[in-house]
């Protein structure tokens, strides 16, 4: 008996030892908040924080479809269930009417709510921990002068464990710390302003940088792409030329991408033209620039090349695949891939074509692929969607014959490949 009681005791002890080291660690870094509250909203720190709030993206997930903005309310759909986004508007019940600056400053820095309460991940605080103070009283101050919208907030939909403090808390204790941008002493003001955009408020390694199985990111393999979950689009690796690298491109064209969502060397599609068409295309010149130096010297790593078939694809694919293309693809895109400048782009040679993963390839033909329309490209061509005319065993064989067409040379694509990107979206 004293043997059960022994061991009993030591299991709950060393329980209670890691739930303080839980407590701990999440709250590491945090300070007491301040009484009263003392930032004062200005016309130009309003303009700032609107500004600042378009490169975070912030309305992008904060606002419904034919909603109120930033009144909150969009399901943003995780591997372990429904996160529904909060009300930023100044409404004193059911937005951050009533939170002070000193507030908000944690909710963005540590990840926590007004009440207390952790916050889940789908909000990035990851990546906006490294935001300022100053810059995150500019959008508070901005937030604060948007009309009050009564919206209530929806409870999410998450699976347990996954919906309790609890499971949150280990979380955070294993993949989260408070952080703030660091200057690199031997890179220039505008390679660090590129770091601090890319890394805190832009939030680009949320997408293109792979995720565990409990949906945490590592800084050791930031930027070398990974399935967006749930999305099923492929972010491709920042850092390889193979992928979406562009420290070889001229830095104007990488500005170009940014700001107008088209490049001479490729475009965006997918969740990156929203990116494109919500945020980066209201950058400054000079924001633009920074963030391009940034991702031009970022160290570069092989990628996933797509490897060489070990035999040509099955002729009977090929000549199916090529009848589809003629009849569907060759009229934008030429008979020989070859694309038109500045309306349709090149399949021959195309790096976005070759990934290693095939899923981009395979959404763009079944949902279509829109370029973002920009103040640089107000009238941008497009590509339809296909998933009602075409099956997937042609889906299929004219994904393979592009991928292995005037001179690409790629795995071909299999009819399941289809199939679970169609059973993925419901398509």
């Amino acid at each position: 008996m004293k043997r059960i009681l022994w061991t009993i005791s030591s299991a709950l002890a060393a329980v209670g030892m890691a739930a303080a080291v839980v407590v701990t660690l999440n709250l590491r870094g945090e300070e007491p908040l301040p009484a009263t509250e003392t930032l004062e909203s200005t016309p130009a720190l309003v303009q700032r924080g609107e500004y600042l709030a378009r490169v975070g993206n912030c309305m992008a997930c904060h606002t419904t479809q034919g909603g109120a903005p930033f009144a909150g309310g969009r399901g943003i759909e995780t591997p372990f269930g429904v996160v529904h986004s909060s009300n930023l508007t100044p409404d004193k019940a059911q937005g951050i009417g009533s939170w002070t600056s000193a507030e908000f400053w944690r909710a963005m820095h540590h990840g926590r709510s007004k009440d207390g309460r952790l916050l889940y991940p789908a909000f990035p605080y990851p990546n906006y921990t490294q935001v300022t103070r100053a810059d995150s009283d500019a959008i508070f101050v901005y937030l604060q002068s948007l009309p009050a919208a009564a919206d209530a907030n929806r409870a999410h939909a998450l699976r347990f464990p996954y919906s309790t403090q609890a499971a949150l808390g280990v979380w955070r204790a294993l993949f989260f710390a408070p952080g703030e941008p660091v200057a690199e002493p031997v890179q220039t003001a505008e390679y660090d302003r590129g770091a601090y955009l890319v890394n805190g408020l832009g939030h680009c390694t949320a997408c293109h940088t792979p995720r565990n199985a409990l949906g945490a990111t590592a800084d050791a393999k930031a930027f070398t792409g990974g399935l967006i979950p749930v999305q099923n689009w492929y972010a491709p690796a920042l850092n390889a030329a193979v992928e979406a690298g562009v420290k070889e491109w001229a830095t104007g064209d990488v500005v170009a991408l940014l700001q107008t969502g088209v490049a001479p060397h490729g475009s965006v599609l997918g969740p990156m033209a929203e990116v494109v068409f919500r945020s980066t295309q209201y950058l400054t010149d000079a924001d633009a620039r920074a963030m391009a130096v940034y991702l031009q010297a970022l160290p570069q790593q092989a990628g996933r090349a797509a490897p060489a078939a070990a035999s040509a694809p099955p002729a009977a694919t090929m000549a199916r695949g090529g009848k589809v293309y003629e009849q569907q693809c060759a009229q934008c895109h030429g008979n020989a891939g070859q694309g038109e400048a500045g309306a349709f782009p090149a399949l021959a040679g195309n790096r976005a074509v070759l990934l290693a993963d095939p899923t981009n390839v395979v959404r763009v033909v079944l949902q279509g692929g829109y370029l973002p329309a920009t103040a640089g490209n107000p009238r941008p061509h497009g590509m339809p969607p296909f998933q009602q005319l075409l099956g997937d065993e042609d889906v299929a064989a004219v994904a393979t014959f592009v991928r292995n067409s005037w001179g690409n040379q790629a795995p071909g694509v299999g009819t399941i490949e289809v199939y679970r990107a169609r059973e993925r979206r419901g398509l």
